[in-house]
């Protein structure tokens, strides 16, 4: 019912930037929370960043003042823009979404998932 499609990621220095994004498609009546999460090799999957419907956003204490999250509610895109990338950075960004279907049914959708590494 929902399709997710991300973007961007790829292979960076250290002290780079990239970013990734995330557009869904679908029977989706509304959107709430839009976010990114990580999982590095042998790690849990873990929180980057989360925005609202509001625009009111959450991140990981790791990437605080270096990442930024928005979200285009009306294209239903999600981005993460990721500065000052550090070699820990280096993960499978996943994009979640949360919210309604048009026959009202609970939407929390992942992403297949976008490769970031980061090199020294």
């Amino acid at each position: 019912q929902v399709q997710l499609v991300e973007s961007g990621g790829g292979l960076v220095q250290a002290g780079g930037s990239l970013s990734v994004s995330c557009g869904a498609s679908g029977s989706i009546l509304m959107l709430n929370d839009m976010g990114w999460y990580r999982q590095a090799p042998g790690k849990q999957r873990e929180l980057v960043a989360t925005i609202t419907i509001g625009g009111s956003t959450t991140y990981g204490d790791s990437v605080k003042g270096r990442f930024t999250i928005s979200r285009d509610s009306a294209k239903k895109t999600v981005a993460l823009q990721m500065n000052s990338l550090k070699l820990e950075d280096t993960a499978v960004y996943y994009c979640n979404i949360k919210g309604r279907s048009t026959d009202w049914r609970i939407i929390d959708s992942w992403g297949q998932g976008t490769q970031v590494t980061v090199s020294s």
